[in-house]
């Protein structure tokens, strides 16, 4: 083990994932390392400085985790993103990122499993979607469905300024909340238009009382 160095173990974390996750990890300035996938290459190299408007930048000058798209005109290639700043001594010194093709430019609805059918939902109108039973199930006004993708792929499709991840089970539209209730262990619970409640986690909590001002 002493013997494997950082790249080497990186190499080796990222066959944890599919051939479709890249994997860069930057410092303050520049890219350190990249290990592009099989579908996706933004051809970075290191040494190459962070450009503005990328997810590293985000992370590097927020010193929060980013999730999002970011359109072509920054790599050339649309994609969906994950940045976490990582810490030496409390002092911000990098971030390592996840990058992913994206599939769903342009994309503007989540087409929901029913027992009828299928039924596309635009992004709007979803109040928030909680993964239960291995699925994600989506839920607005008038209709409740079910998607097989994963919690954290509508991370990247949903658009960030509106959902807010606020549990390991739950993303939230923010349009639709009407209260914000304190829980225990610095938690919240969050009652929407509709009645229903979604919790707040204390892993999240921080985030989402920065994100939403109080």
């Amino acid at each position: 083990m002493q013997n494997l160095s950082f790249p080497s173990l990186l190499d080796v974390m990222g066959e944890l994932f599919s051939g479709e996750i890249s994997i860069a990890v930057a410092d303050r300035s520049e890219y350190i390392y990249y290990r592009r996938s099989k579908r996706i290459d933004l051809k970075i190299k290191p040494g190459d400085p962070i450009k503005e408007g990328t997810i590293a930048h985000k992370a590097i000058t927020t010193g929060q985790k980013v999730s999002e798209f970011i359109h072509r005109n920054i790599y050339g290639i649309p994609y969906h993103g994950m940045a976490v700043p990582f810490h030496d001594n409390h002092k911000l010194v990098g971030c390592v990122l996840a990058i992913y093709p994206a599939y769903t430019d342009g994309k503007s609805v989540v087409t929901i499993k029913k027992s009828d059918g299928w039924e596309p939902i635009p992004f709007q109108e979803i109040r928030f979607l909680e993964t239960k039973d291995r699925k994600t199930h989506v839920f607005t006004e008038e209709h409740v469905g079910s998607h097989s993708d994963p919690l954290q792929e509508f991370e990247y499709i949903l658009p960030r300024k509106y959902f807010i991840r606020c549990h390991r089970s739950f993303i939230v539209n923010v349009n639709y909340i009407k209260h914000i209730f304190p829980d225990i262990h610095s938690t919240f619970i969050l009652e929407m238009d509709s009645g229903a409640k979604v919790p707040v986690s204390q892993s999240y909590s921080s985030y989402f009382r920065k994100l939403l001002g109080f």
